[in-house]
């Protein structure tokens, strides 16, 4: 059996997945790597089939009609045959001999008899455009090498949570949760890294830096101006998330994974506002007007759907949490507060 899967959501990608495949290739049979070619226009189907001739035992390709990263993401999940699955995005690498060290690592959990539900690593926010780097751990939060369950997790704070570059889950558990990302929606991300986790009882954090995340792009999905007018499919996940459990009843699982959970829900509705808020700086004025009072409608109508289906979810939200800086603020600075934490927070990892 597969100790990993390794899924390649990949569109319009010729540029640069080969650098993503290459470096999953150092685990050699024990890895299975599904590149998802997502109806691209150029060579990526070809480079996928490529590397599935060239490497039968390790490397499989999917083709799909354009489905966005979440059916990508779906895909592996449908194929993969690993006993853990990882999504790493096409323009991103991991690090070769961080891999060695982790499929060592399951490897002697396996003999053990002690395998975790989830594998937690760093991951680094690479600039390649200046060489500068930022990593994302989680020493303050999470037990170090060893076996874990809820109890163990720290609080997190100041908006740090765990992402997918982060998460490695035992693919049994993502069967068991069904999960299903939705198509042609950006940042589903959330979605994976929030939804699984009341199937998560034992964890295990590694603190190397596997994951190298690609930041520099102008085009890409963190750039405020591209965010600002994807507020609807933001919006969308944020729904999803709010909807996908009633929070309290996780305090039957464990008391820390209930506050983690509404925690990050707190958290995403911030990156929410900010998504709703955010101006964009390459439309005429006009245009601008008249988005931003569409988006304020949208987020009029989140905020009222969240109510109906969890009314303390959203009052912990909207007066108890981080986004009670916008609830409580007079206009304009709630905007302005919203929208300055963001910069300063990507100032700080340089997302472009």
């Amino acid at each position: 059996m597969k100790l990993i899967t390794f899924a390649i959501p990949s569109y319009n990608s010729e540029g640069y997945m080969r650098k993503c495949i290459e470096s999953l290739l150092v685990g050699g049979d024990d890895v299975e790597i599904i590149i998802v070619n997502d109806g691209s226009k150029d060579k990526t189907g070809e480079i996928a089939d490529e590397y599935a001739a060239n490497y039968p035992t390790i490397c499989k390709a999917v083709h799909q009609e354009n489905g966005g990263h979440g059916e990508g993401v779906n895909q592996g999940i449908r194929h993969g045959t690993g006993l853990y699955y990882k999504v790493v995005d096409s323009d991103d690498w991991v690090d070769g001999d961080v891999l060695k060290q982790i499929l060592e690592t399951i490897k002697k959990h396996r003999e053990e008899n002690a395998l975790p539900d989830l594998y937690v690593t760093n991951f680094v926010y690479d600039h390649v455009e200046d060489n500068t780097k930022f990593t994302r751990e989680f020493r303050k939060n999470l037990p170090t090498d060893r076996l874990f369950g809820w109890k163990d997790v720290r609080k997190f704070r100041f908006g740090s949570v765990l992402m997918m570059h982060s998460l490695m889950y035992k693919m049994s558990v993502l069967r068991e949760c069904g999960l299903e990302l939705p198509k042609h929606t950006f940042y589903v991300d959330n979605i994976f890294s929030y939804v699984p986790l009341p199937y998560v009882k034992t964890a295990y954090y590694l603190p190397v830096d596997f994951y190298h995340y690609f930041i520099g792009r102008n085009d890409q999905s963190v750039n405020m101006d591209v965010f600002s007018k994807r507020y609807d499919q933001q919006n969308r996940v944020m729904k999803i998330m709010a909807e996908a459990y009633d929070v309290r009843k996780l305090k039957e699982i464990d008391k820390r994974l209930f506050k983690y959970m509404a925690y990050d829900l707190s958290c995403l509705m911030m990156v929410t506002l900010t998504f709703t808020l955010a101006k964009p700086s390459n439309m005429a004025k006009e245009e601008v007007k008249k988005l931003m009072k569409t988006k304020k409608a949208a987020l009029k109508q989140l905020w009222a759907d969240i109510k109906a289906h969890d009314k303390w979810i959203y009052r912990k939200m909207r007066y108890r949490s981080y986004p009670a800086i916008y609830t409580f603020l007079p206009p304009p600075f709630d905007r302005i507060a919203v929208i300055q934490g963001y910069k300063a927070m990507a100032k700080r990892v340089k997302l472009g």
